[in-house]
């Protein structure tokens, strides 16, 4: 298959605000993208997007790519009009201070920065301390609470401010939220491209999922609901070229090296295989990754559902930070392998492990 990056709608997703359980704007951009391609789109309660093609087939396989981004629900306003929060998801603190934020409400979307105690005011125990996080605070630029008021409330959430931007002359690109807004981009890029000839046997549910970032919570649900035979996920992981990463750790793995696909007690050893000879036959570069027990994404939800599953990554620079960058070569190889794994499936074929 011939495939380009749709560069337009992979930068519209990434700066849609979609922080964990407020991830209802960016799925909505989900849903219209590929209501008019698909065989039927469906949303259930918790916020999941599913799109599928050939609904009406025994075999039944599930793509899914969380929609959520890390972020910061605000938990109290202060007299002085600053905003106090609670993470949404995992951040490293010494990262935040002086960062740009966008606080949404229905009153609209405002400017902040993440504030804290200046260095010259530190103690010098301080200093060599992370931030706390309970320290650390919203400035919307308000006199006093008043009027903050005016603006947002209390359960109002902020994600970074941070846009979409090429960097480099090697196809990268960098932005907040790559993880995970590149792995629902890749699911609705796959569920495009497969509804251009729908005469492959399987049933696909392509599934925007929700709360990933919280416990994997979309992704339960949906692989509950559909109970596929056969479930992929799509995530960032870590890309080792770069300071202080250790490759004895974390693999050999690069940005436009591949998609990054996991072998381990989480993953169907017969699917992984059957995707790493169509990438050799196709000649497609990927890059393995040993994962010795399930996995902190949706691939251990859909396992667990009893689908035969397998994961593959996008390789990600600055994971949760306002930073993330990405090869949009890895986006491409990654999209084109699992269009030519789904295409190659046959009435019959087993992929049980024994």
């Amino acid at each position: 298959m011939s495939y380009e990056i749709n560069e337009e709608f992979l930068k519209k997703l990434v700066t849609t605000p979609r922080a964990t359980g407020y991830e209802f704007p960016a799925q909505v951009v989900v849903k219209t993208y590929l209501e008019n391609e698909v065989d039927k789109v469906e949303v259930d309660n918790v916020g999941n997007i599913y799109a599928i093609i050939n609904p009406d087939s025994p075999f039944k396989i599930m793509l899914a790519g969380h929609i959520d981004q890390i972020g910061f629900q605000i938990s109290h306003i202060d007299d002085n009009g600053y905003l106090w929060f609670h993470p949404l998801g995992g951040f490293d603190t010494t990262t935040l201070p002086g960062k740009r934020v966008r606080v949404i409400s229905d009153k609209g979307e405002f400017l902040g920065v993440i504030g804290k105690k200046a260095v010259h005011l530190m103690k010098a125990e301080e200093r060599k301390k992370a931030p706390e996080m309970e320290k650390l605070f919203i400035d919307l630029g308000c006199k006093d609470k008043e009027e903050a008021l005016k603006k947002v409330d209390v359960g109002d959430f902020a994600v970074f401010d941070y846009g979409y931007q090429r960097l480099g002359d090697n196809n990268y690109a960098v932005a907040s939220g790559f993880d995970d807004a590149v792995g629902s981009f890749i699911v609705a890029e796959i569920m495009k491209e497969l509804s251009k000839d729908k005469s492959f046997f399987a049933g696909v549910y392509g599934i925007s999922t929700v709360q990933e970032e919280i416990g994997l919570r979309g992704a339960h649900i949906a692989a509950e609901k559909i109970k596929p035979d056969i479930g992929i996920a799509f995530d960032v992981g870590f890309a080792a070229y770069a300071p202080e990463m250790e490759k004895k750790q974390i693999g050999d793995t690069k940005l436009g090296g591949g998609p990054i696909i996991s072998i381990g007690p989480n993953f169907n050893p017969v699917v992984v295989k059957k995707i790493f000879e169509l990438a050799d036959k196709n000649e497609i570069p990927y890059q393995k990754h040993a994962a010795q027990r399930g996995t902190g994404n949706d691939a251990n939800a859909i396992q667990l559902s009893g689908a035969a599953t397998a994961l593959l990554a996008i390789p990600n620079r600055y994971m949760h930070t306002a930073s993330e960058i990405i090869s949009l070569d890895d986006v491409k190889n990654i999209i084109q392998l699992v269009v030519a794994f789904i295409k190659s499936i046959k009435e019959g074929d087993s992929f049980l492990p024994l």
